[in-house]
């Protein structure tokens, strides 16, 4: 009797139209999962990533939904669970930084960071609780700054991405009796728009004499939705060249 082809599975990723969530879309789709991605303005880069996924034969589906948006995050769900069906794995990569020292910090610099950074974070989970299988994966996507920062100006950044690494403990446990693990990826500084003009400083800053790559960050991705990884879940792993140590 010939063995019947197990279905793909579905990954639903925020913020997946550049840099590190650009990289976890190309990789999920590797591992063989459905993709569909989320981008707020990028339409060029979503459509060109959506369609270069389609082109291997691997479902894809770019949505346009603003993180800071409750309405639009539970509209990308719908989207997403219409096209493929319930979700095995969901990444939260949507972030934004707007430096500023404690005195300087605008009320509107605080509030964006702070809806996207945690409150996009936390809705963008809870609205696709009700689509996940059992046994499936989520992945936030953190920062080392949680950590340690080095250099003025992060406050406010600090302080969301260390609740996005309280946050997943808690929603680890409420989710555990599923079989869902819930864990936050923790990168250093990475080769994206938002180190564009600082790789140099930011390499010499490091161990290991240079920055990340998002295909590296996007690989940790892809063990923390895999099988290897199911006995994992309240965890921030930080991954970062010994930027932090």
């Amino acid at each position: 009797m010939q063995k019947q082809k197990a279905s793909p599975k579905t990954a639903l990723v925020f913020g997946g139209s550049r840099g590190i969530g650009a990289a976890a879309v190309e990789r999920l789709a590797q591992e063989g999962f459905n993709v569909a991605f989320t981008f707020a303005s990028s339409t060029n880069k979503a459509t060109a990533l959506a369609d270069a996924i389609a082109a291997n034969g691997v479902g894809s589906l770019a949505i346009q939904a603003d993180s800071a948006d409750p309405t639009a995050i539970r509209r990308a769900v719908g989207e997403a669970t219409a096209r493929f069906g319930n979700l095995d794995a969901v990444v939260v990569n949507a972030g934004i930084l707007r430096p500023g020292t404690v005195d300087a910090v605008s009320l509107e610099d605080l509030d964006q960071m702070l809806n996207v950074n945690v409150r996009g974070v936390f809705l963008s989970i809870q609205a696709s609780v009700p689509h996940l299988n059992d046994g499936a994966r989520i992945v936030t996507i953190g920062s080392n700054v949680a950590l340690h920062t080095r250099t003025p100006g992060f406050s406010v950044y600090q302080l969301t991405k260390t609740a996005v690494a309280g946050m997943v403990k808690g929603v680890a446990l409420d989710l555990a009796s599923r079989g869902i693990t819930v864990n936050n990826i923790q990168p250093g500084p990475t080769e994206t728009d938002m180190t564009a003009g600082s790789k140099e400083v930011l390499a010499e800053m490091n161990p290991l004499k240079r920055i990340g790559h998002p295909s590296e960050i996007a690989g940790l991705i892809a063990y923390l939705v895999g099988a290897d990884a199911r006995y994992v879940t309240g965890a921030s792993i930080t991954i970062d060249g010994g930027f932090t140590l």
